[in-house]
């Protein structure tokens, strides 16, 4: 393929990535009126903060923020942490039925969410957290497919390295800590980002759990701007560009770890 054509599809590729979000801070700062007659366009005749600003001075939307924050912060370490053991406990040890415990926890990839929906919130009931924000943390507090980036990449340790560490005297747990882990920033970027990008944008699940409204994320926030018969869109796109903006800052701190984790992880 000639260079000039490659470059007029990354080029292709990138705009339509970029137009939704072009779209949406267009929208945002967009006045109400041009919006109801359809003359927002892709460049509108008069732009105004109303939206951004009414947004903040109607609803707790800082309050909102610190709550997705939060929530998010304690799935991603909570997340990270025990994915990691996992994953290293299924490929460095050595232990029966190891092969099965893997299979399985990888077929519950194949379970969608809403059909263990119902027996999970029961769980969460029963153990008193709804209307807790360890309702929405606990359920994530690890993923089959962090299970899985996780074993794919301790296989590529060499066994040689934990050897050593052990016969200097070291635990298992004393390895890991003081040997693995330093080699494992790239996986441990890639399941930050991926917990902390699924938790900031989950909805249904907090929705369900969280009955409080001074307790909702911002996914769960954006529904006070759609009311039955009428929709604040500059509203809602100025939440959703604010909600936005934490995983915008995540991706770009951790990039230059993502794509190594990727390829080490098995995924190609």
């Amino acid at each position: 393929m000639p260079r000039w054509l490659r470059f007029l599809v990354c080029v292709l590729v990138c705009v339509v990535f970029v137009l939704p979000l072009v779209a949406m801070v267009v929208v945002a700062f967009t006045p109400r009126d041009l919006i109801l007659d359809g003359g927002a366009g892709l460049w509108p005749s008069r732009w105004t903060t109303d939206n951004v600003t009414g947004l903040f001075d109607r609803f707790p939307v800082w309050q909102w923020f610190r709550n997705a924050l939060l929530v998010a912060s304690l799935t991603t370490v909570l997340s990270v942490s025990v994915n990691l053991a996992a994953g290293f406990a299924l490929a460095k040890l050595r232990f029966r039925g190891r092969g099965l415990v893997f299979l399985l926890v990888l077929s519950t990839l194949m379970v969608p969410v809403q059909a263990i929906m119902v027996p999970q919130f029961e769980l969460v009931a029963r153990m008193g957290l709804i209307g807790l924000f360890w309702a929405v943390v606990l359920p994530s507090a690890s993923t089959a497919l962090g299970v899985f980036l996780a074993r794919q990449f301790f296989l590529s340790v060499p066994d040689e390295l934990l050897d050593a560490a052990r016969m200097d005297g070291c635990t298992y747990w004393s390895a890991f800590r003081r040997v693995v882990l330093p080699l494992s920033r790239p996986l441990i970027a890639v399941m930050a980002l991926l917990a902390f990008m699924t938790q900031w944008n989950d909805f249904l699940w907090p929705l369900i759990t969280l009955r409080d409204p001074d307790l909702y994320t911002l996914p769960v926030a954006l529904s006070f701007l759609q009311g039955q018969y009428d929709a604040d869109y500059g509203g809602l796109m100025a939440m959703a560009l604010f909600s936005c903006v934490p995983l915008l800052i995540v991706f770009v701190v951790l990039q230059r770890f993502f794509v190594a984790g990727f390829s080490r992880s098995g995924i190609r």
